[in-house]
């Protein structure tokens, strides 16, 4: 019967472990942050099995604050972040696909592709540049062409021709406001 209060324990000090490393490596897991991830995954469920809790929450406050350090060394030194982290590389230069890059990323282009049409890009000629993040992300630039019109420009264009557009102002309330402002907004009912 014990174990089960030790499991629930354990839960709760994952939880708590893993909000302290912080949301950056829940959200892109990296290497670094997923060998920690897997490991606290292994030594909270070894006391389940075992009897020493102390010693498990002791050794994945360890990997933690390993974490926490390898993270803030990757900021202080950018050598460290190469050697941890990598970084980004070229896939396509001025609508070219660059074939090295890929070969070294072991990315086909129809996995290339692929992440492109996922980001709604059509053509790779209309591509200035295109990454492979750290994170696995595909990161892009359009050309000047194919760049959509933004509600600036569009105001610009108008002001050229003289015409004077009036926009109106949406009604419904803005999202951010509540982290914005603090607190929370009330949520529809359906959604409670």
């Amino acid at each position: 019967m014990d174990f089960i209060w030790e499991t629930v324990l354990l839960f709760f000090v994952g939880i708590f472990l893993l909000r302290i490393s912080g949301r950056k490596s829940i959200s892109q897991m990296t290497l670094g942050t997923t060998i920690v991830m897997i490991s606290i995954g292994t030594i909270i469920v070894q006391p389940i099995i075992e009897t020493s809790v102390i010693r498990t929450i002791i050794a994945a406050s360890i990997f933690i604050v390993l974490l926490i350090l390898l993270e803030f060394l990757q900021i202080k030194f950018n050598f460290i972040e190469n050697i941890v982290s990598g970084k980004s590389l070229t896939v396509i230069e001025n609508g070219k696909i660059n074939e090295k890059n890929l070969n070294k990323l072991r990315l086909s282009v129809d996995q290339l592709e692929k992440r492109l049409r996922q980001k709604g890009v059509s053509s790779i000629g209309d591509i200035r540049t295109a990454t492979l993040e750290t994170n696995g992300q595909l990161g892009y630039e359009l050309n000047d062409d194919a760049k959509p019109l933004s509600l600036g420009e569009f105001k610009r264009l108008m002001n050229t021709y003289g015409y004077q557009p009036q926009l109106q102002e949406k009604t419904t309330s803005n999202i951010f406001n509540e982290i914005n402002q603090g607190h929370k907004q009330p949520n529809p009912d359906h959604l409670q």
